[in-house]
């Protein structure tokens, strides 16, 4: 439970995840061999790629040149949608790309009725 502070009212929090509901996954990465100018260029070939896969709600490519740190935050209709992208030839061929090193991939279910409020898209 989680009480309000603006209410003093306590809310039932719930933490499960379904199959059906929409997911993100964050994927970031360092380059290696390539500079910023070189990645948005191949960011910008490749976007439609991204558009076109099934399942995928919305990419936002993320770019810290200063910290070389780069990336995306996917929106997935599902969990499942996100598991295809895994096991496909995209995501593979991220994983075996030299100049992307460090690679950390995380995923996270997403919280339905605050998201609702916030606009998520939800």
């Amino acid at each position: 439970m989680i009480t309000s502070p603006a209410t003093g009212r306590t809310a039932p929090v719930t933490t499960y995840r379904k199959e059906h509901d929409m997911h993100i996954q964050v994927i970031t990465f360092k380059l290696d061999g390539i500079d910023d100018a070189a990645y948005q260029a191949h960011a910008e070939q490749h976007a439609p790629v991204f558009a076109a896969l099934p399942g995928l709600r919305a990419k936002i490519w993320l770019a810290n040149p200063q910290a070389n740190i780069y990336g995306g935050i996917y929106t997935w209709d599902d969990v499942a949608a996100m598991r295809a992208y895994q096991g496909g030839k995209i995501f593979q061929g991220l994983q075996a790309n030299p100049h992307m090193i460090d690679v950390a991939v995380r995923d996270f279910s997403v919280l339905a009725g605050p998201t609702k409020v916030t606009r998520g898209g939800y």
